[in-house]
């Protein structure tokens, strides 16, 4: 099989699809693996545009996250929009990502509430989706689509419907304190 042959309009179209998910915050696992830019092209790129070096580590690799209260909440807001843009519009799967994520925020900031749902773990949570590690339930009492486990209880209740005993009490959960 050949190689690839190299492209000035394909790179650039790469170094503009690389400078879009920096912006939207998204760390390098997520542009080395959705771009085909080298390592150090990807670092230098970073600099320039977020003005600093990115961060460094491994991404969490854990399904827990998208399944406690609040970050449940945001997740299935997320994936919800996802879905339903996925049924609707012919994109690639990186414009897909960035217009529900945009959605997404969108959503959150009209609500006046913080988003919990980073970028590349709304990418993280896609990737555990197509990979059979996460799905959407339906919600036995307001049937709403929520993220869980793959082999979740048919008669699954959302955190919406069955809040925990302390949620919403803290200061930093917007809790009401009284003068």
């Amino acid at each position: 099989m050949p190689a690839p042959v190299k492209s000035v309009l394909n790179e650039s179209k790469q170094i503009e699809r690389a400078a879009m998910l920096i912006q939207m915050g998204a760390r390098m696992q997520v542009l080395e693996s959705e771009t085909t830019l080298s390592y150090e092209r990807l670092i230098r790129l970073y600099k320039e545009i977020a003005g600093k070096s990115p961060s460094k580590g491994q991404l969490p690799f854990s399904t827990d996250w998208f399944l406690t209260w609040q970050e449940n909440i945001h997740s299935s807001l997320f994936l919800n929009i996802y879905e339903y843009l996925s049924k609707g519009v012919s994109l690639d799967s990186v414009e897909l990502l960035t217009k529900a994520y945009r959605l997404y925020n969108e959503q959150v900031q009209a609500a006046e509430i913080e988003p919990l749902l980073s970028f590349t773990r709304a990418w993280r949570l896609v990737k555990f989706v197509d990979a059979g590690m996460l799905t959407r339930t339906k919600c036995a009492q307001c049937g709403g689509q929520f993220v869980t486990e793959l082999y979740e209880n048919r008669h699954y209740t959302c955190g919406l419907c069955n809040p925990p005993a302390r949620a919403g009490k803290s200061k930093s959960a917007g809790a009401l304190t009284l003068h």
